[in-house]
């Protein structure tokens, strides 16, 4: 099965958020399931050809494209993933990509992404590779549907071509002005009160993805229920119910090579659940990094996360009075909206022993974190997926999670499967989305972290959880040949 796979992001290329691992780690198991995977991404500025050896694609050469109503030549250079035999194509067009952030609010934004989408088709056009499914992520590939039904139906060479559109985060829509619709060079037809890629007297490049996709996925199973509704949909809740049977969810499973604490050359002592001992020398180093005090009998809660609400911002400064009584430490690491930044910091001035917060993206201290501390919290408003939860799990640093989305799907409560006697639990979970709620979880965890026979129990309970993507990636099959009998 050739399956072409498209992304903004890509680890270890470029990364801001969750869709870059699964767009670095599924196509590698996809391959290792026999599918011939190749991967399309920009060429953003700060992936230097030189250090990476990019091999620039001479068969293809420059390609001409109209964007905008001005000739744009696009150039595209290659190389192999890393232990996979999948190859990697990057869309080279200085001008759109060369810039400070790969997401921007210039004016030509959808002029990048019109050129990318192009680019990738007929970047596959002059392989001379017909893939059997093109897989998008998210809304900056939401054209290559329509485009493929539309624009390129004159070559026989997708007739058989099917789309996959993943939703990783419902929220960001690629949203732009209406006047911008004719450089689109989308159908009049398309765009009307209501219409397929219309949203609001604007035009929606993930609503184009929703309409014009041959199938829909999600990130979890649970948030593909979710989505279904008012509260979750983020307004494409009615194209979702009128699709409902071309919707499904599958969890995101994690690059193990990558996150392991047994192999994990980024943290400061390897360790397994046979020697959990070893994670305490990941506590006290991080607590000295972090520039906080060591006391064995205080739990660590680790954040790495973007500071904003939809992150549980909100309840979390909600529930800082109450919060700051409790004897635990902090380590933060993250960056977003601007005041909960600097109530952070406030905080940690005023509790110096008890909170340190690093502002910025450091995956290397992200993986430290995941080891040294003891809980991971993760509070969401709404997780597509998450997969920082995922990850504590193998490093034996519980999860505190809100009862949503890939949480839910991910995370088992410790006390409730010890009520039903099943004590199988992994972690803490709680429902209301309130500072109340938030603290009162906490709390309840806390209680658990001396009774070490118990602790020990969930760790290992923990460790044990298998998200790697080998299960994912057969659900990915069966999704893509779903499409192809549709």
């Amino acid at each position: 099965m050739n399956v072409a796979f498209v992304a903004s992001e890509v680890v270890p290329f470029a990364k801001t958020g969750g869709l870059a691992d699964v767009a670095g780690a599924l196509p590698k198991e996809l391959s290792k399931l026999k599918c011939n995977v190749k991967v399309f991404m920009p060429l953003y500025g700060s992936i230097k050809k030189q250090n990476l050896k990019l091999n620039y694609v001479w068969s293809i050469g420059k390609i001409k494209l109209d964007i905008g109503g001005e000739v744009r030549n696009v150039e595209v250079w290659q190389i192999q993933l890393k232990d996979s035999d999948v190859q990697v194509y990057f869309i080279d067009y200085p001008k759109f990509f060369k810039r400070k952030d790969f997401y921007t609010n210039s004016p030509d934004e959808h002029l990048r992404w019109i050129l990318f989408n192009k680019a990738v088709i007929e970047t596959i056009q002059r392989l001379q590779w017909s893939p059997d499914i093109i897989h998008l992520n998210d809304w900056q590939g939401g054209l290559i549907p329509l485009y493929i039904k539309e624009n390129y139906n004159w070559d026989k060479f997708f007739q058989k071509t099917k789309t996959i559109f993943s939703i990783h985060n419902i929220g960001y829509q690629g949203l732009f002005p209406a006047n911008i619709f004719n450089e689109t060079e989308i159908n009049s037809k398309h765009f009307y009160p209501t219409g397929p890629v219309e949203y609001y007297e604007k035009i929606s490049l993930l609503k184009a993805g929703l309409v014009f996709s041959d199938l829909i996925n999600t990130v979890s199973e649970t948030y593909a229920k979710e989505i279904l509704t008012e509260e979750y949909g983020g307004g494409m809740h009615e194209i979702l119910n009128d699709r409902k049977s071309d919707l499904s969810g599958i969890v995101n499973g994690v690059d193990y090579e990558i996150w392991n604490p047994k192999t994990d050359p980024n943290i400061y002592k390897n360790y397994t659940s046979a020697k959990l001992s070893d994670k305490e020398i990941n506590k006290e180093e991080l607590l000295k990094e972090a520039g906080l005090p060591y006391n064995k009998t205080t739990p660590v809660i680790g954040m790495i996360s973007r500071i904003v609400s939809q992150k549980g911002y909100d309840i979390l400064a909600e529930a800082l009075p109450e919060l700051t009584k409790l004897d635990v430490q902090w380590v933060i690491l993250g960056s977003g909206e601007k005041k909960y930044e600097r109530l952070m910091k406030k905080v940690a001035r005023k509790f110096p022993d008890n909170v340190s917060i690093i502002i910025g993206y450091n995956d290397v201290l992200s993986h430290k974190i995941e080891a040294g501390a003891d809980y991971l919290l993760m509070p969401s408003l709404y997780e597509p997926c998450g997969l920082n939860q995922i990850f504590s799990l193998k490093y034996g640093t519980i999860p505190i999670v809100r009862n949503t989305g890939g949480l839910a799907d991910t995370v088992i409560d410790w006390d409730k499967s010890v009520e039903e006697k099943r004590n199988d639990g992994t972690g803490f979970v709680f429902d209301e989305y309130s500072g109340h709620a938030l603290f009162k979880v906490i709390e309840r965890a806390a209680v658990h972290f001396n009774n070490k026979k118990v602790w020990r129990s969930i760790q290992k309970n923990a460790m044990k959880k298998d998200y790697s993507w080998k299960a994912s990636a057969k659900k990915y099959i069966e999704l893509y040949e779903k499409a192809i009998e549709k």
